[in-house]
């Protein structure tokens, strides 16, 4: 078992991210806190470090379990981290307006709507 592995190879790894390369390009980009500062890909994390990472317009918030510097299963990834993360939020519509996901078009009605409600609601 390992001690300590460097946080891009970590993030992909337990599958957070997709690829390797992606983590390092957030790590750059100053999307990965470990510990409450920024991380370069190179920063290494340790059991029980705390890494928080904006990642798919969605924060996450894990504490490390175990360091693995190999990509594994989905089921043993989760056993890697303990997930602290806000739950996601929910894509509800408003109220008054219902929106069918693959619905196709939305009809000329509907958009006129949508454009009145992105423009500040005027009423012609």
């Amino acid at each position: 078992m390992l001690d300590e592995t460097r946080i891009d190879r970590w993030l992909a790894a337990v599958r957070l991210v997709k690829t390797r390369p992606i983590a390092t390009q957030l790590c750059e980009a100053g999307h990965v806190q470990v510990n409450g500062r920024d991380a370069k890909p190179s920063a290494k994390v340790r059991v029980g470090d705390r890494v928080k990472a904006y990642i798919a317009e969605r924060e996450r918030d894990v504490e490390v379990v175990e360091v693995i510097e190999a990509r594994v299963g989905a089921p043993a990834a989760l056993m890697c981290y303990i997930d602290h993360s806000p739950p996601p939020p929910t894509d509800t519509p408003s109220p008054g307006m219902e929106w069918t996901r693959h619905a196709g078009r939305p009809s000329k009605r509907l958009r006129r709507e949508l454009g009145r409600l992105r423009r500040g609601g005027d009423s012609s």
